[in-house]
């Protein structure tokens, strides 16, 4: 078998698990994965976490112990996912001593019923960060308007953040300049900002499942023609954005304070349309100082039969800009697109956790002792 991953890893772009659980901790899997397949962090959003508890494997005594003290289940939640986020923080610690901070990273996101909040997800991030208590963890914030200047206040405090939920170029650039703006406001504090790390997760395979859906509505030969390629060039383009600030002078004034770039992280790799190679959203979206956060089906067929073959984002800039005018020329409008991603993406995760609290909850109603 020829070593996809250790090429991919080789090109510049750090392997994450976008899973989490108890039992794949416990059992030794993720040290595994770390191990043998390349793996050098993990990201966690409100679905995963509903997905691991609810299937119950390793949380039975933890659980127990909640209902017995009589805990709320907002606070049974919070007990039960940092105490995953930190065991796993602590598998990953050597790769974080070993990649200088850059990697080894464990993301945790905030309540996402905060999402229009700004006040309150500030004060969740702090939260967070002092609860999981590890030098290795991202906080995730999403990438709504209340979001970005949440991420600019928990940067200039020196908590390092994964924004999440980015679908538009626009929203994008507002990210970078929020994690520009936290840097800044971290160096007149006078902290230490080759401490900060950050990570900008944009989400891939939702765009072409949206645009797809909306092609094949129109079903002309025109519009099939533009199947599968929306999703791709949108994030190649987010790419050439990253360049650009990247390479400015406000980002050299820092740089020369130690700061650390923001990577764009490939979000949302799995494969939705059977149609499409499984591995598509990584073998085109290979490029130097970028993350992919894959499904653990999407990292096995990687390491199966994924074809890297070096830098696949360089020099398509000016064919990703065609095939989007292209889309919009059939009169799908992208401004549209991206904004009913973010908002059903903030109701999804927000059902999710829902979900998550009405499971603990009867649990915990399970669980609670006796009287007496």
């Amino acid at each position: 078998m020829t070593d996809a991953l250790k090429r991919l890893s080789d090109e510049g772009v750090a392997i994450w698990l976008d899973d989490l659980s108890r039992k794949r901790i416990t059992s030794g899997n993720l040290a595994e994965l770390i191990d043998q397949q390349h793996v050098v962090g993990v990201t966690t959003n409100p679905t995963i976490f509903q997905k691991a508890i609810s299937s119950g494997d390793g949380y039975e005594q933890q659980l127990e112990d909640l209902a017995a003290r009589k805990v709320t289940v907002d606070e049974a939640v919070r007990m039960i996912t940092t105490a995953d986020v930190r065991d796993a923080a602590d598998i990953l610690h050597p790769v974080f001593e070993a990649t200088g901070g850059k990697d080894g990273r464990v993301s945790i996101e905030v309540d996402p019923r905060l999402a229009h909040n700004t006040k309150a997800t500030i004060a969740e991030a702090r939260q967070l960060a002092w609860l999981v208590d590890r030098p290795n963890t991202l906080i995730k914030i999403p990438a709504t308007k209340a979001g970005l200047p949440a991420i600019t206040e928990t940067i200039g405090n020196g908590i390092s953040v994964n924004v999440t939920l980015i679908f538009s170029l626009e929203r994008y650039r507002e990210v970078m300049d929020a994690y520009l703006s936290g840097l800044e406001k971290a160096k007149e504090k006078g902290l230490d900002l080759s401490l900060i790390h950050s990570v900008a997760s944009f989400f891939v395979s939702r765009v072409d499942t949206e645009i797809d859906k909306r092609i094949d509505a129109l079903g002309t030969p025109e519009a099939k023609a533009l199947r599968g390629k929306a999703a791709v060039a949108n994030a190649r383009l987010a790419y050439q954005a990253y360049e650009e600030v990247f390479s400015s002078d406000r980002w050299s004034a820092l740089e020369s304070a130690g700061a650390n770039k923001q990577r764009p992280l490939w979000a949302s790799t799995g494969v939705k349309d059977k149609a499409y190679k499984d591995t598509m959203y990584v073998d085109d979206l290979v490029a130097p100082n970028t993350v992919n956060t894959m499904p653990e089906a999407t990292l096995l067929a990687t390491e199966d039969h994924g074809e890297i073959t070096g830098n696949t984002v360089a020099g398509t800039y000016e064919q990703a800009r065609a095939d989007l005018d292209a889309v919009e020329r059939l009169g799908i409008k992208y401004d549209d697109v991206v904004q009913l991603l973010e908002d059903e993406g903030v109701e999804k995760f927000e059902a999710s956790w829902n979900d998550l609290l009405a499971s603990t909850e009867a649990e915990l109603k399970r669980l609670a002792p006796s009287e007496g």
